[in-house]
């Protein structure tokens, strides 16, 4: 089975869809639409990461033992692409569209990079590991996510 990684998958490309609206309203520019659709994928990101951070990955680590393994790696991902979309948001802010695509476009190759690694790796090891625990952990995660969903 792989529901730990079919979930997260989904919402890898829910926060994608996200960022790819902030693209289209600063393209145009619409500032304040391109400021609304970038706190939306901001918010979306930082609850993905607390998800993984807060429930996934220590489930994940008590079960294996590795702690400065891949977790300790996504969590340092976490943190650069963090500081790339305050970056990003700073940039918006000054209505800067070049700093915000040269900030944006690193952003999009880290996480492109990083959600490799968990979605080939990370996950399918969750999966792996977690299958006895999916039922509990799946609803954790999604009250996690949930705090970033509109409504």
């Amino acid at each position: 089975m792989n529901e730990i990684q079919t979930f997260m998958i989904g919402d890898h490309r829910r926060c994608d869809a996200f960022f790819a609206a902030a693209e289209r309203e600063v393209a145009v520019p619409a500032w304040d639409r391109a400021k609304d659709a970038f706190i939306s994928f901001q918010k979306a990101m930082l609850n993905h990461f607390a998800a993984e951070q807060d429930v996934l990955f220590p489930a994940f680590e008590v079960k294996t033992g590795m702690t400065m393994g891949p977790t300790q790696v996504m969590r340092d991902e976490h943190v650069q692409m963090n500081d790339l979309m305050t970056a990003a948001y700073q940039s918006l802010l000054a209505k800067d569209a070049d700093d915000y695509l040269g900030n944006t476009e690193t952003l999009l190759i880290m996480m492109q990079q990083h959600n490799m690694k968990e979605e080939h790796v990370l996950y399918p090891m969750c999966d792996e590991h977690l299958a006895h625990q999916v039922d509990v952990l799946l609803p954790q995660l999604q009250q996690q996510l949930d705090v970033s969903r509109p409504g």
